[in-house]
């Protein structure tokens, strides 16, 4: 095991996989000469050529059209969009063609491609570059979305992601590109669709994913020393969801409370919330919480920001709710 960042585990997972499978390839804006908006493919168009690490144009609609029948005649691109934010240009290809192919064409073409990018906020940069995408993409039938936290985990789960016959969707985060973590030296693969039990706990169940996870964190090490037992679980991939995790963890715990980064109406902690009352309902001794982003256009005011996102506070709040710990 070593310790890496996140923008080096990116790079060794396409790296690895590239050396594996000739007919993967990476394009995207930026990922050739200047080795990545986020140096995340530092190195690999010396490594691998320009026909292999390819820069686009500033077009997301044109270059995933390409990328997407590149992947039907038989190779294996990844795309990679300096953030989901401008991706919206390119959903009709992800969306009516790449989501959609293997249905419509009775099975006949598959589309094993992988979309990676930042996803949700990263500071100052205002209403239409701050808006989380997971569960605009997890509605869409034929598509796979996955939001690792860790380094381990986006090494793991890329790897997984551009061998999966599937379209796959990486949201990432710029906030979390120089974040450190440990990853094993040889090859291994983190399985899409599992999720991750980061704290074991007895009290509440707090579900969260990606960037978000971090003040998930802090609020169970707040609630530690106050004596409740957090069992915190990372779900690391958002569609296929993990249900049956979180279910037997409810099970034991008797609560749920889900952390997102993202507008509240149609959010995944809706459809989490759904599903446990279904499966779990006679198990719950609470209802299910949910903390989200506001139901505003984000803002470029520090002072906006910090009252539109949940905080460990807000967190430590609704778990001491769902327990009845406040009047």
């Amino acid at each position: 095991m070593r310790e890496i960042q996140f923008r080096e585990a990116v790079c060794e997972a396409m790296s690895e996989e590239m050396r594996r499978d000739e007919r993967v390839f990476l394009m995207g804006e930026e990922v050739a000469e200047y080795n990545g908006a986020y140096k995340a493919s530092k190195g690999m168009l010396e490594e691998f050529g320009e026909k292999r690490v390819i820069d686009t144009p500033i077009s997301e609609l044109g270059f995933a059209g390409i990328a997407v029948g590149a992947a039907m005649n038989g190779l294996r691109p990844i795309v990679e969009f300096m953030t989901w934010n401008f991706a919206i240009l390119a959903a009709d290809q992800i969306i009516n063609h790449a989501a959609k192919m293997l249905q419509m064409s009775g099975g006949q073409y598959s589309v094993p491609i992988v979309f990676r990018g930042p996803n949700a906020t990263a500071g100052q940069l205002a209403a239409t570059h701050s808006q989380s995408f997971e569960s605009m993409y997890a509605h869409i039938p034929g598509l796979k979305v996955i939001t690792p936290f860790t380094p381990y985990d986006m090494k793991g789960l890329l790897k997984s992601a551009i061998r999966d016959n599937d379209p796959v969707l990486i949201m990432e985060s710029e906030k979390m590109y120089g974040d450190k973590g440990m990853v094993p030296e040889g090859e291994f693969l983190v399985p899409i669709g599992v999720a991750d039990i980061k704290r074991s706990g007895t009290d509440v169940t707090l579900v969260s994913f990606g960037k978000i996870m971090k003040t998930a964190i802090e609020a169970c090490e707040i609630l530690e020393k106050e004596g409740v037992s957090v069992e915190l679980i990372d779900l690391r991939t958002i569609r296929p969801l993990d249900i049956d995790t979180i279910i037997q963890s409810v099970k034991k715990t008797n609560r749920l409370v889900i952390l997102e980064e993202a507008f509240p109406v149609a959010s995944i902690s809706g459809e989490i919330a759904y599903r446990v009352q279904k499966h779990a309902f006679d198990y719950l001794d609470a209802p299910v919480q949910r903390i989200t982003q506001t139901d505003t256009p984000f803002a470029f005011a520090p002072t906006l920001i910090d009252a539109a996102l949940p905080g460990p506070d807000d967190v430590v709040r609704r778990i001491k709710e769902s327990m009845y710990m406040l009047k």
